[in-house]
């Protein structure tokens, strides 16, 4: 099975929402913080943002996931990092990156 089918889905449900949003309120504003801020007041906008999110820290984790067919990095040390970005994006592929500079830095 191909796993890109599913950030896919969710992208497909991303535009959906963003499109509905844009529907009842007019285009959104990314341009500033409190802009932003508004934006997740509105259902299908809080919507989307959480597919986005998904769809996205899906991706990163199969970017670990196939960096590490390469680098070999135990799974033990991949799995938080694979938790990490599921939960907390970022901080997982802040891990990961650590985690290959020093499998690197070894090599």
């Amino acid at each position: 099975m191909d796993y890109k089918v599913i950030p896919l889905l969710l992208s497909i449900g991303y535009t959906i929402y963003i499109f509905l949003a844009i529907q009842m309120n007019g285009w959104m504003d990314f341009g500033s913080l409190q802009s932003v801020m508004a934006l997740f007041t509105e259902e299908h906008a809080v919507l989307a943002g959480w597919i986005h999110y998904l769809a996205f820290d899906l991706l990163i984790g199969m970017w670990i996931l196939n960096q590490n067919r390469t680098l070999g990095i135990h799974q033990i040390l991949i799995a938080p990092c694979l938790f990490a970005t599921f939960m907390l994006g970022p901080i997982g592929f802040l891990l990961f990156m650590i985690l290959k500079t020093f499998k690197q830095k070894q090599s």
